[in-house]
């Protein structure tokens, strides 16, 4: 299943994360730009609250109220979307400016909280020649009710939504502001504020603002906003699209440089101009894993050359002596010689076969260890009595030295020891001795097997640990001991069969040699 690709699906997460950053952006913008629109809206209410206060407390009667009308409409001229309204001392309206939409027909709500809103426009002064007859009997004319419902105010304060009004006495705050719906739905603010007369009486003065043009103007900006975080971000995936495809250009070139590596070509490497930093690593990888196929793969061949070279060479000598024997007449001496020499072949064959299936399945991951903790001293004194007749007849002497307890697999342990007894015996010259020490140094346990013999080159000290590697040319035999912890003869597999032992014990195996011995050394660690 081909799985998603990484340009768009980066592409797409960039969008989100553009989307997600315009969003806040722009309505961090849009409440900035509404909170200060109504910062600015109700200061110029309470300022022209104040100011209409003020004028009105200059008056001496309810008269000049009328009579001043249009100085004090004055206040509010020049912007469409203010009105004003002054009630006299009897809650009847005085003079009215351009309320024709701030109420509703019917009356409406109001709340002291602030609000949105939009305007609508329309003016006109209403002067409200009514007056009442007191007790004394004086009269006046009565203005028409009719005639303030065409102009668009309330007739009394009693009309009005349930603002709260402020005393003369009380300083005029946005606090003090009201919110409520007009006529057609327009959103209104305002305040309602009382004033005192130079006669003693009271009069009311409300100023409102219809918002509807400033939410208008704000609906504005929000679609602008939604256009151009569409636009950006938009223009955002196509950029990082673009900028994606070209910076994950080296990873097609190590793709293509990877896929020129065959069979035949393991030693090309990958090679890709200015790598940029964060695939270096990943080169470099591939570079080594490169290497380890191609060194394991020569290795394999050299393995497979020297396998079958080995295999063939007792199978020759099997042919050639039972040609030579099947020339002529034999005795059945010679004929039971010939049988001698193919069966100490087929063992040989058996070995080497034996060795081979031990290699392989120890370097299976799954090869299975039984760790144990035992005395390392006692276990060399039983393997040196094991190949105690081996070191009779090649006249070597054997001694044990030191103690150690071990955690490791007694039978690989034997066998890896073994074989490099069986190594040093086939080595020692005659009356020469091989001692086998062990020593605890901290964490780590060694176990020596040292003898007396010709001094191995210290180009071979590496190699010798190698499948199939030989110093010796010739290809000699040791005769079999009859057990898996013997020799295993001249197959050239005995030290590789302990460094892999050693492998899976997490150890070591090294050889060191001068002009007058051979030691091979085994460190294991503690566990």
């Amino acid at each position: 299943m081909r799985g998603r690709s990484l340009a768009a699906t980066l592409t797409l997460a960039f969008g989100v994360t553009t989307l997600a950053v315009f969003v806040l952006v722009g309505s961090f913008l849009y409440l900035a730009l509404e909170k200060q629109i109504k910062a600015q809206d109700d200061l110029d209410i309470v300022l022209a609250a104040r100011h209409a206060r003020r004028l009105v407390q200059e008056l001496d009667t309810s008269k000049g109220i009328r009579e001043h009308g249009d100085r004090l409409t004055s206040i509010v001229l020049g912007n469409e979307a203010m009105s004003m309204e002054v009630f006299g001392p009897d809650g009847r309206m005085a003079i009215e400016h351009n309320a024709g939409e701030t109420f509703p027909a019917s009356g409406g709500t109001a709340s002291n909280a602030a609000s949105t809103g939009s305007n609508a426009p329309n003016a006109s002064i209403a002067l409200d020649e009514a007056s009442e007859t007191s007790e004394a009997g004086d009269a006046s004319d009565i203005h028409d009710p009719g005639e303030v419902a065409e102009a668009g105010g309330v007739e009394t304060i009693g009309a009005l939504p349930p603002l709260t009004r402020i005393p003369a006495s009380a300083r005029i705050t946005d606090v003090d502001i009201g919110a409520w719906t007009g006529r057609n739905g327009a959103p209104i603010r305002g305040i309602l504020a009382d004033a005192r007369l130079h006669d003693g009486d009271t009069a009311t003065v409300l100023i409102a603002r219809n918002m509807s043009d400033r939410w208008r103007l704000l609906d504005r900006y929000r679609d602008k906003l939604n256009i151009a975080g569409a636009a950006g971000v938009i223009l955002a995936m196509l950029l990082s699209y673009l900028l994606i495809r070209a910076a994950m250009r080296p990873l097609r070139d190590i793709a293509a440089s990877a896929g020129r590596v065959t069979v035949n070509r393991l030693n090309t490497r990958i090679t890709v101009a200015r790598v940029p930093s964060e695939l270096e690593a990943l080169v470099n990888a591939l570079n080594a894993m490169l290497e380890r196929v191609d060194r394991g793969f020569q290795h394999l061949s050299r393995f497979t050359a020297d396998l079958a070279h080995d295999m063939r060479t007792p199978l020759s000598n099997m042919r050639g002596a039972a040609e030579v024997a099947l020339a002529r007449p034999r005795s059945t001496e010679e004929y039971e010689s010939l049988l001698a020499s193919n069966l100490e072949e087929c063992d040989r064959l058996s070995r080497m076969i034996e060795n081979v299936l031990f290699l392989a399945r120890a370097e299976h991951p799954q090869f299975v260890k039984h760790m144990r903790e035992f005395d390392a001293g006692q276990e060399l004194t039983r393997i040196a009595e094991y190949f105690e007749g081996i070191a009779d007849d090649a006249n070597v002497r054997m001694q044990v030295t030191g103690a150690a307890t071990l955690t490791a697999d007694l039978e690989l342990f034997r066998r890896a020891v073994s074989n490099l007894l069986a190594n040093a015996i086939r080595y020692t010259p005659r009356g020469g001795e091989i001692v086998l020490d062990a020593a605890e140094s901290g964490e780590e346990v060694s176990i020596t097997v040292s003898n007396e013999g010709q001094p191995i080159a210290h180009e071979h000290l590496e190699r010798i640990f190698d499948r199939f590697y030989r110093i010796d040319p010739s290809r000699s035999s040791l005769p079999s001991t009859g057990s898996s912890q013997g020799s295993t003869g001249s197959t050239g597999l005995g030290l590789a069969i302990v460094r892999t032992i050693m492998e899976l014990h997490g150890g070591s195996v090294r050889a060191e040699s001068d002009a007058r011995s051979t030691c091979f050394i085994l460190t294991f660690r503690r566990v």
